[in-house]
């Protein structure tokens, strides 16, 4: 996955006098530094399903894992369209990003390694790459079992629009789309 450039457009209608688009690359600071994102997925009824979970951003695209039997992991199968949200519950600081996009499994070996190593020094969380996944060396499993508890597979959303919201004076809401 390699990032591209989007086309930035500030939203006047939600934005204040004279505020101005918030640069992509505080948007990436944002995705970076976040620890806890919200997922949200559709289940098959139509009902929406929203769950935290750490996500890793990188290349252009966000990266999460889940387990094989989770319903997040059945929604995406049915319906990859998603979007993850990170922020601050402060109302006049900091800046909100929603990115949605397609949820895709990953499977590639060097791009798990390279997230794993991301999990690792970020959250001190290890995760051992197997079988085009993840697997907690921390969390008991039947070894061989791709649907055992300890399993998890890797998920990455390149999004296709990106919003993000400033907040306190001047407050904005910046578009990005790719």
């Amino acid at each position: 996955m390699t990032a591209s450039e989007p086309t930035i457009e500030l939203d006047q209608r939600f934005s204040s006098e004279g505020a101005q688009p918030l640069p992509w690359t505080s948007v990436i600071d944002v995705l970076e530094s976040a620890e806890i994102f919200w997922l949200s997925t559709v289940r098959g009824d139509g009902r929406p399903h929203v769950t935290p979970l750490p996500a890793m951003w990188l290349d252009g695209a966000l990266y999460f894992c889940t387990g094989p039997k989770e319903q997040k992991t059945r929604n995406i199968q049915a319906n990859p369209r998603c979007a993850l949200t990170t922020g601050s519950n402060e109302f006049r600081s900091g800046i909100d990003v929603v990115v949605e996009g397609r949820a895709f499994r990953l499977t590639e070996e060097d791009m798990l390694t390279r997230l794993a190593t991301i999990w690792l020094s970020k959250l001190d969380w290890r995760f051992d790459v197997v079988e085009g996944g993840f697997r907690d060396p921390a969390t008991p499993g039947d070894d061989g079992d791709p649907d055992d508890l300890a399993m998890a597979l890797v998920f990455g959303v390149a999004p296709s629009k990106v919003l993000a919201f400033g907040k306190g004076e001047p407050y904005s809401q910046t578009r990005y789309r790719f």
